[in-house]
């Protein structure tokens, strides 16, 4: 555990509940989590691929329970909740592809949004839970393609079914948080939530498609070009162990002041990380030693945001957090996740990107 705590030994033995563990975010956070000494229960469908990180890193084998369920069935969520008495709820657990949210639409929203709802329903049914936090995207504010980022009190919206379905997960947040888990009556339920919003994260061990660094490896590996279908969309990039430190300092916050930290947050990186999605894929091309990108751009393909961004300054100045890593470290760290998986004990070289990037 030494090297890797930076929340003072707050997580040693308090019993987490992650949804979605079994997804890119979520196995890092488990293993974080779980090396912090947390009593980590997951909730998640199957993992996506045999190579995700939540395999090949064996997390599932560690943490107290790994089980499989889906949180469009909120009485299977109150049940497990029931059983575990979680202490601290981080949900991750979402249809989280733009591109597949205009093919499964309905899915989507059942998932983002009802599946939050029954979350929540299942923190409201469970006294032992003090602390939710709701992860859900920076796509929930209406998208002006403005040039300055978005604030946490600006208005919640969305074009495609996914980041609308975040924009509608966000305000039902905000509903049961006025409805139920009011800061003014927080004696009589005794629970503080929070909703938070992160960039576009990447890292180790995603391998979704329709993503930009999957993307890149898997064209790398098969030794053919790197096909770029918005080159110049423009996004926030972040690696993922940078908004999970933000999720988990801001749960330990408001574990100890319930009713000061209880709203929306940001996490997103510095201004210079907000680059164009080519100048990721080159990045990643030199950090690799090998590839090349060809651009696929088409005039009539799906809408998708070309710009968007996060004002952080919330997170700097209320929670002390702030990005540790420039956009070369971002993209170094990840490409040698990929360089190294194959032959490296897995559990080992994220416990090692952990360190790398407190340090």
């Amino acid at each position: 555990m030494a090297g890797i705590d930076i929340f003072n030994n707050f997580y040693s033995g308090k019993r987490v509940l992650i949804t979605g563990h079994t997804g890119f975010k979520g196995s890092w956070l488990a293993i974080w989590l779980h090396e912090l000494g947390a009593e980590v229960i997951g909730v998640a469908k199957e993992p996506y691929s045999e190579k995700d990180n939540y395999v090949l890193s064996g997390i599932g084998q560690k943490i107290k329970a790994d089980l499989r369920a889906d949180i469009r069935d909120g009485q299977r969520m109150k049940e497990i909740f029931s059983e575990y008495q979680p202490e601290i709820v981080f949900h991750l657990a979402a249809q989280p592809l733009v591109r597949l949210s205009y093919d499964i639409p309905v899915e989507t929203y059942e998932t983002n949004v009802m599946g939050t709802i029954n979350i929540l329903e299942a923190i409201r049914a469970t006294d032992s839970v003090n602390v939710g936090v709701m992860i859900t995207t920076d796509k929930c504010y209406e998208n002006k393609e403005q040039i300055w980022g978005y604030r946490e009190n600006e208005p919640m919206g969305g074009y495609d079914p996914y980041s609308s379905s975040k924009g509608a997960a966000e305000i039902a947040i905000s509903s049961w948080r006025r409805s139920f888990f009011n800061p003014k009556e927080y004696e009589k339920h005794g629970k503080s939530i929070a909703s938070v919003r992160a960039g576009n994260v990447i890292g180790g061990g995603d391998w979704a498609l329709d993503r930009i660094i999957p993307d890149c490896i898997r064209a790398l590996e098969a030794g053919k070009p790197i096909e770029i279908r918005s080159p110049k969309a423009v996004r926030p990039w972040q690696h993922v162990l940078e908004p999970l430190s933000g999720y988990m300092l801001l749960a330990a916050k408001m574990w100890n002041e319930p009713t000061k930290y209880c709203e929306g947050w940001n996490f997103g990186p510095r201004a210079e990380s907000i680059t164009s999605v080519w100048e990721v894929a080159a990045k990643v091309i030199e950090n690799y030693g090998s590839g090349e990108l060809k651009d696929l751009s088409d005039p009539n393909a799906l809408h998708e945001a070309n710009l968007l961004m996060l004002d952080i300054s919330k997170a700097k100045f209320l929670l002390g957090w702030e990005p540790r890593m420039d956009i070369g470290q971002t993209v170094k760290l990840t490409v040698d996740w990929y360089k190294e998986y194959a032959m490296k004990n897995v559990y080992h070289l994220c416990i090692g990107q952990i360190k790398r990037y407190i340090n």
